[in-house]
C-alpha cells in the first residue's frame, strides 16, 4: 500500500483543502485528473506521472513513489487579474511545510541551498484554478534529472532521512489553505 492511500491522508487532513481526496498509482499528470465538476479543495495525489508538466511547456520528471505529486482544485472568488499570484502563494506555502531553509524562487520554484526542491503550475480556466505541485522527496541523487534547467534536490539529500508523504501533503494543503485564505480575504 502507498504513504498516499486514502487510508493514510485523510485522517491527517485537517481543513478542506484535501477534501475529497483521491489516490492513483500512475497517472499522465494528477491536473488532468480533476475536472469542472469538481469541488474547492478536491486533491488528486500519484505516485507517478508519466507526463508531468512544469512551467513554460518543460517536463517534470519523478521516480515513483519518492516525490510528492498532485493537484489541488481552487476556486478563487477574487478577480481573475490576481490569480497569476496563485503561483507565489502557494510556493511559500510549500516553503513554510517543507522547512529546511526552503524558499520561493519566483514565479513557481521553491529551492533549498541554491538547488529546486518543488514547483507550482496553476492552470486556470473559467472560475476554477488547477493548481499541481511537485515535490523531490525521497529521490537519491541519481535518480534526479541531470539535464534539469535548475540543479535538483530532493527533502532526503537536504535532510539525509527519508521523508513521510502522508504527513508532508497535510502539511502543505494546511499551509496551503491558510495562505490562500489571507491572500483571498477568506477570515
Amino acid at each position: 500500500m502507498s504513504d498516499l492511500s486514502p487510508d493514510l491522508v485523510v485522517p491527517l487532513v485537517r481543513g478542506r483543502l484535501g477534501r475529497p481526496y483521491r489516490y492513483l498509482e500512475e497517472t499522465l499528470s494528477t491536473q488532468r485528473e480533476l475536472d469542472e465538476n469538481e469541488p474547492e479543495g478536491a486533491t488528486v495525489a500519484a505516485d507517478h506521472q508519466t507526463e508531468g508538466r512544469g512551467r513554460l511547456g518543460r517536463t517534470w520528471m519523478d521516480a515513483p513513489g519518492r516525490a510528492l505529486l498532485f493537484s489541488v482544485m481552487l476556486r478563487p472568488a477574487v478577480e481573475m487579474a490576481r490569480w497569476p499570484e496563485l503561483s507565489i502563494v502557494a510556493g511559500e506555502a510549500v516553503a513554510a511545510a517543507l522547512g529546511a531553509g526552503a524558499h520561493v524562487s519566483h514565479p513557481n520554484d521553491v529551492m533549498i541551498a541554491g538547488r529546486k526542491v518543488a514547483g507550482v503550475l496553476p492552470e486556470a480556466t473559467a472560475g476554477r484554478v488547477v493548481l499541481g505541485i511537485g515535490v523531490n522527496v525521497n529521490q537519491r541523487a541519481d535518480e534526479l534529472p541531470a539535464e534539469a534547467e535548475k540543479p535538483p534536490t530532493s527533502l532526503y539529500l537536504e535532510l539525509g532521512r527519508e521523508v513521510e508523504r502522508a504527513p508532508l501533503l497535510a502539511t502543505i494543503l494546511a499551509e496551503l489553505e491558510r495562505r490562500y485564505d489571507a491572500w483571498s480575504g477568506v477570515s
